[in-house]
């Protein structure tokens, strides 16, 4: 990840990561078949909007403006998994839930680093409350995963 030194840069950063966040969840549900599990990916595709929307009123309560069209520095792969959207087309669903489950383990490591670099407390709460959220993610798809090995 590029180095980011302020809070208006690790906000926008973070914003950038749930437009990334929401498209991916939507890539994954086009491809499950599992109607249950499309709706999972769906909600949390809807999630990672409210989590944008979150991050934007954070950026206007400390009283900046959000740019229109600014570039911000692309998560190197290590931070953050993101998947070609054509390969997810020849993944079965246990890869699937597999990528799923690495990106929100990157997505809570990410927010938390990304916390323990903001200055503003409000900003940095936000920032964990999102990481607590990624967590929860991350659960919902080990808890699917463990269902669907029992079956095998």
């Amino acid at each position: 990840m590029a180095k980011i030194e302020s809070d208006d840069e690790i906000l926008e950063f973070a914003i950038f990561r749930e437009v990334e966040a929401y498209h991916f969840y939507m890539a994954l549900a086009k491809v499950v078949d599992n109607p249950e599990m499309r709706k999972v990916l769906e909600d949390f595709a809807l999630e990672e909007l409210e989590h944008k929307a979150k991050l934007e009123l954070e950026v206007l309560k400390i009283g900046r403006v959000l740019p229109a069209e600014k570039k911000l520095p692309l998560p190197s792969r290590d931070d953050y998994i993101i998947s070609n959207t054509n390969s997810l087309l020849n993944m079965d669903y246990k890869d699937i839930l597999l990528l799923a489950i690495e990106k929100e383990k990157a997505s809570f490591r990410t927010y938390a680093n990304l916390a323990s670099h903001a200055i503003n407390e409000e900003s940095r709460d936000i920032l964990l409350t999102i990481a607590e959220e990624e967590v929860k993610h991350k659960y919902r798809f080990e808890i699917e995963y463990d269902m669907l090995m029992k079956k095998v």
